[in-house]
């Protein structure tokens, strides 16, 4: 049973109020099986008192792999000469989007690599078309830093949500993981733009990433509290093949889903999706999350020929239940455990319940 200061931080926690690093700390250095389930069992009914058992769905699109960047943990950094290159036409795309329209989607997530060939104009553009002939989806962009007057563009264009992990507050370790033309600054500012122009923003970080301390993750959790995000992506570390850290360990399962349930507890509206990584890493790892207070979940709609090409880390879930193709199987898993799938658009409401 969980004891009175666990009980006492978690109420104060659920009541919207911040914490001390202090207490912080001792929610994620908590290692009695009994504690994490209940900080389990908390999430999992703030998740459920909020938006019921049904989890949203996002048809995922993989545009490119692309990138101009060199970030030390991901397999399509510019200087892997080994890795799969390809890069969505614009048709490509929205024969993507008709068919999960088809299947009943109403958020279509565009995510790729910092690609300058799919610059920002073309980037407004593909947005523009999409808004265009489904003006009733949610369309989400995840490509990376682009600048004011770009997320600007995509905005007018018809994009309403943008996902870009922070990765890590801390400015020392986030240069250990990028390279030197890329800092933990611009993209928090980045992420301040987004949600001045009005975007439903998301934001997270890796558990596990290379050199990552428990001080650094407290640094997380209260810039996610000074940020206040719509969306919270954070998912295990897991290495790709050349790159600098393909021999480090990937992040731990276990302490991902402790960190979605403190998560979910201190923001009961967000949108908080069960990560592909985790279902890579665990064969239940996208219930295990959904059973600790993720409600979003991004079954991948990229063309059938590219999926295992936009190799971000290895071994990366793109077919069975993580495909758009197989909803079925999806709405039979989770039914198992007592949930459906939603298929509406599932925007952030302030103050859903």
């Amino acid at each position: 049973m969980a004891d009175k200061m666990l009980h006492a931080i978690v109420n104060r926690l659920a009541a919207g109020h911040s914490l001390e690093r202090s207490q912080w700390r001792y929610l994620l250095t908590l290692r009695d099986d009994d504690d994490k389930e209940f900080l389990r069992r908390s999430a999992a009914d703030i998740a459920v008192s909020h938006f019921g058992k049904g989890i949203y769905v996002r048809a995922l699109v993989e545009i490119s792999s692309y990138c101009r960047n060199n970030c030390n943990y991901c397999g399509i950094r510019c200087s892997n000469k080994s890795a799969s290159r390809y890069r969505l036409t614009k048709e490509q795309i929205l024969n993507c989007c008709k068919e999960g329209d088809m299947m009943g989607f109403n958020t279509f997530v565009l995510q790729g690599g910092e690609d300058p060939i799919q610059d920002n104009e073309w980037i407004a553009d593909v947005v523009k078309s999409i808004h265009a002939e489904f003006p009733d989806k949610a369309i989400t962009l995840s490509v990376g830093e682009r600048g004011y007057d770009a997320y600007r563009a995509f905005r007018e264009a018809g994009a309403c949500r943008y996902l870009m992990r922070h990765e890590t507050r801390d400015e020392a370790h986030y240069a250990r993981l990028h390279p030197a033309n890329m800092n933990a600054s611009s993209r928090r500012n980045a992420l301040l733009q987004l949600k001045e122009l009005g975007y439903q923003v998301g934001s997270g970080m890796m558990i596990g990433s290379p050199y990552q301390t428990i001080d650094n993750l407290i640094d997380d959790f209260m810039f996610l509290d000074e940020l206040q995000p719509h969306m919270i992506g954070i998912g295990p570390f897991i290495p790709a093949q050349n790159t600098p850290f393909e021999y480090f360990k990937s992040g731990s399962v276990e302490f991902t889903i402790l960190s979605v349930s403190l998560l979910r507890i201190r923001f009961p509206n967000a949108l908080i999706p069960a990560t592909t990584a985790l279902a890579t890493l665990h064969p239940q790892g996208r219930l295990m999350a959904i059973l600790a207070g993720a409600n979003v979940v991004m079954p991948n709609l990229s063309p059938m020929d590219v999926r295992e090409k936009y190799a971000i880390y290895d071994n990366k879930k793109s077919n069975g239940n993580e495909s758009a193709q197989q909803l079925k199987g999806l709405e039979n898993e989770l039914a198992g455990i007592g949930y459906y799938v939603d298929y509406s658009r599932g925007d952030y409401v302030e103050n859903k319940k």
